[in-house]
């Protein structure tokens, strides 16, 4: 969010917009989808057109000649920025409800992220998933994103587990929309925001504060 937040901010700044980027932004736009769908949407949201871009567009494009992709990655750089400066630390409820589960539990973690794999590794979670499919995997497989439920659908087709036997997991409005669409046994909503009447309407089965709700 923070990281998201300063990229944004600055560029809103650079052009003159009065309207500032908010939280709100983050939790309508953003959260849970690809990289350059969030910026995309958001650009949308403020009547805001760039050109798409490239994959390799520099973050640090000069004011005026930004593409999507550009912002997205300026984004992401922040983001590694903070993560390898001030690291990252897991919810304790979500660590005590992992540690609650089976022994024989499946795990995967499906993610928009395409930084999963290292913000894992710098929490210390890593090896509790069996896979992870993150940003890089759906883009090397053609899968679309949240909202959409392919992403889910192919964890748990890695895991050989069925969607109706299957729990998703999620605190963002498009994840629970990508879980409902998979048909999965259950969705749990963790409200880190969005607001818990906003995950039930996307289709969350339960929402919760925090998982030790149900550790």
């Amino acid at each position: 969010m923070r990281a998201w937040a300063e990229m944004f901010s600055r560029f809103l700044s650079a052009r003159g917009v009065l309207e500032p980027y908010t939280d709100a932004d983050y939790f309508a736009h953003v959260d849970g989808r690809p990289r350059y769908d969030g910026v995309r949407d958001f650009l949308s949201s403020r009547g805001i057109a760039l050109a798409e871009g490239e994959d390799h567009d520099p973050g640090d494009q000069a004011p005026g000649a930004e593409t999507v992709r550009g912002l997205g990655n300026r984004k992401n750089d922040l983001v590694l920025s903070l993560l390898r400066r001030e690291g990252v630390a897991p919810y304790p409820g979500t660590v005590a409800y992992l540690d609650s589960l089976p022994g024989d539990a499946r795990l995967a973690i499906v993610s928009s992220s395409r930084n999963a794999e290292e913000v894992l590794r710098a929490a210390g979670l890593f090896d509790r998933f069996e896979h992870i499919v993150d940003g890089n995997l759906a883009s090397h497989e053609g899968l679309p994103g949240k909202p959409a439920p392919d992403t889910y659908l192919h964890g748990a087709r890695l895991l050989g587990v069925d969607p109706a036997a299957t729990v998703v997991y999620e605190d963002a409005v498009s994840g629970v929309q990508s879980g409902a669409a998979g048909n999965f046994g259950a969705v749990i909503g963790v409200d880190r925001g969005v607001g818990a009447a906003q995950l039930a309407a996307a289709g969350a089965t339960h929402v919760v504060a925090d998982l030790e709700e149900i550790a």
